[in-house]
């Protein structure tokens, strides 16, 4: 730390962030406010990929939410195998090197993608400051999902490897769940080196509440019973198993219609299945909405559906949403995949099902839609239970111990 500073500088590293809104741009942004509270400096740097997504920024530089941002700008894509990916590894590494030249961090802090881990690993290595590695999912895996490459395939495998390779050369890897912590310890990596950074909840920001007045109206939800998803709309969701569940009990269910709010890559694909299905005034799929309107969102929701498909990112990543939802008070029916088992204890804190059963899934359904009393005292569990094991102050706690151990001031475990 350099002399005069009282504040550990951590420059993180990220795909992309706000105001882009995704999973991965929320737990950032909690994760820099913990760190804040903890006397951290936490200051950030965005990949080429945030300029994809979000298009060219006014300014290199700016501030979001007390947080120093910087932008690395976009970089030129190519046809080429890999050549797109080394010319982005390679912008961001002489941006990191300048941003270290101005901010003078102690520990550089890169998220996944691997793409992000390879540069920093270069400039750390230059600067003489240490590297920790964050993993929220596999980068490969995520590619499958995406239809970008096959699992097992030679671009699978490599990924895979390179993962692999920053994680061995890393000074220390957090990760999003024990899933994944798992994996790494299966491919070689010590379990010492590995400390689970869990996602988690504000109790002060979701709570439950009183739900959204104008929303209610506009979508016609009043004196009605809401079964509901809020998040992205991926294929790996199993939002086309909800609907057709839904409408499978639909009939015996008159009084309850199913609200997906969100977007993505399936959005047009569940219309289309919403359509087909003669469910048009059932099912309401208003969009996306703006980030702080969703605790009154979910205060509108009787039943929340995380119907995931199995495949190996939803059996090692565990999501945030079911969190949430714990955090209104609100039950909720998941799948059994690995990623939820983590995170719910089924028949106390949520219901799962067989993933990917239509059949299992309507059960579970009807079940909680005729039956008040169970839906009030599972959605208390769940409540109780988040508050206590899942807050952001308690799950990043730990930063503390792996900046303390890689700036030299503890020991290995």
């Amino acid at each position: 730390m350099p002399p005069g500073r009282c504040a550990v500088k951590i420059l993180h590293i990220l795909d992309h962030s706000l105001p882009l809104h995704s999973g991965y741009t929320f737990r950032s942004q909690n994760i820099f406010k913990s760190q804040k509270n903890m006397g951290f400096d936490p200051v950030v740097l965005t990949s080429p990929k945030h300029e994809q997504s979000a298009g060219p920024e006014d300014s290199r530089e700016t501030r979001i939410n007390g947080v120093q941002y910087y932008r690395t700008g976009s970089s030129p894509s190519s046809r080429l195998p890999f050549m797109s990916e080394l010319k982005l590894m390679n912008a961001l590494y002489r941006r990191i090197l300048a941003v270290a030249e101005t901010e003078t961090p102690d520990i550089i802090h890169a998220h996944s993608p691997v793409l992000n881990g390879i540069p920093a690993l270069r400039a750390g290595r230059r600067l003489r400051i240490p590297v920790v590695y964050e993993i929220r999912a596999f980068w490969e895996d995520a590619a499958v999902d995406h239809g970008t490459y096959r699992e097992h395939s030679w671009k699978y495998r490599l990924t895979q490897w390179m993962e692999t390779r920053v994680c061995t050369d890393a000074d220390h890897i957090c990760i999003l769940c024990n899933g994944l912590k798992n994996d790494l310890v299966s491919r070689g990596i010590p379990v010492e080196k590995i400390s689970p950074v869990f996602n988690g909840i504000h109790p002060d920001e979701l709570t439950p509440g009183t739900p959204d007045a104008e929303f209610t109206e506009s979508w016609g939800l009043a004196h009605k019973k809401v079964l509901g998803f809020v998040g992205s709309f991926y294929r790996y969701e199993g939002l086309d198993l909800l609907i057709r569940a839904f409408a499978d009990i639909a009939d015996q269910c008159p009084d309850w219609q199913l609200l997906l709010v969100g977007g993505g890559e399936m959005a047009a694909e569940l219309a289309d299945l919403v359509s087909g299905l003669g469910l048009e005034d059932r099912v309401i799929m208003p969009g996306r909405i703006p980030h702080e309107r969703i605790a009154g969102v979910y205060a509108m929701i009787d039943v929340l559906a995380y119907p995931r498909y199995a495949m190996r990112l939803t059996e090692l990543v565990t999501p945030l949403k079911p969190l949430e939802a714990m955090a209104m008070g609100k039950v909720l029916v998941a799948s059994d995949v690995g990623g939820h088992q983590e995170l719910i204890r089924d028949g106390h804190t949520g219901i799962l099902f067989e993933a990917g059963s239509r059949d299992a899934l309507a059960e579970k359904l009807l079940m909680l839609a005729e039956d008040s009393g169970l839906r009030d005292a599972m959605g208390q569990q769940g409540l109780d239970w988040v508050r206590t094991h899942h807050a952001w102050q308690q799950t990043t706690a730990v930063y503390k111990t792996v900046y303390e151990r890689v700036l030299g001031n503890l020991p290995s475990a």
